[in-house]
């Protein structure tokens, strides 16, 4: 079968089942180049399970999981996480390390000349709107927690990944942080047309950020579909969530959003 160039991730009839329970079960989707697919659900619905599933820090009990067409089963484990950024609510910053030297520590790994190192950190600086100038010699724990997940999305780009996995990346922030960030994030996947597989239980960070919002529960995947669809759903989990939204046109500009 010929690979189709516009799936970057291909899910195929995946279980993945931990001291005898199924933690998922039964997915089957793929996720487009370029798109942002949210997945939303209640603790313990296996979002972060299915995150993880694809960069291989667990391996499908059944069924299995391609990436760029290959299994990542045959990827070499290295080579496959550095294909994708990885950016969590913690942020996994070395405290010890400067801003500059934690942003350019996988192209350091990749055996990068300390002069396109520099350049490539002031430029993600730059990009999540952090003055390299001010920042970058600076250590972790002198900057706000806005600031750290600024530098965490910057560090997640370091290699240009195409591919970004975030698990609820801003959930620590206090709110008005928190959606000057996911503005920001938008407006950057637009400029960069990663693929970006984004875990969160916040409705309203789905709508944001979302070219598809993929619905969990128990396990298994309840509704995949775009925010304006996932309005219609009759679903009972999806009504629940839905019932979290403030009004509709405050958070979802479509014709923004398009880059109308």
């Amino acid at each position: 079968m010929p690979q189709d160039n516009s799936i970057a991730i291909e899910f195929r009839d995946v279980t993945f089942i931990q001291n005898g329970r199924a933690l998922v079960s039964n997915l089957n989707f793929t996720v487009g180049r370029g798109e942002v697919l949210v997945l939303l659900g209640r603790s313990g619905s296996g979002k972060t399970t299915t995150m993880k599933l694809i960069n291989r820090l667990f391996v499908p009990s059944h069924g299995e999981i391609l990436f760029e067409g290959i299994p990542t089963t045959k990827w070499d484990e290295i080579k496959l996480r550095r294909q994708m950024g990885y950016v969590i609510q913690e942020t996994g910053l070395f405290p010890h390390f400067t801003i500059e030297r934690n942003v350019g520590l996988v192209p350091a790994l990749e055996s990068w000349k300390p002069k396109q190192i520099k350049a490539r950190v002031s430029e993600l600086l730059h990009l999540v709107g952090l003055e390299p100038e001010q920042f970058a010699h600076r250590y972790p724990h002198e900057l706000s927690g806005g600031q750290r997940q600024r530098v965490g999305v910057a560090r997640a780009l370091a290699a240009d990944p195409p591919v970004l996995l975030m698990d609820e990346p801003f959930g620590a922030l206090d709110p008005i942080t928190r959606l000057e960030i996911q503005q920001q994030f938008r407006r950057l996947q637009q400029q960069l047309g990663k693929t970006v597989i984004f875990v969160t239980h916040d409705i309203q960070e789905a709508f944001i950020l979302a070219s598809r919002i993929g619905l969990m529960q128990a396990g298994r995947m309840l509704v995949l579909s775009t925010p304006e669809e996932f309005l219609k759903s009759p679903k009972p989990e999806a009504r629940a969530f839905i019932k979290g939204l403030p009004p509709f046109a405050q958070i979802y500009n479509s014709g923004e959003k398009n880059g109308k």
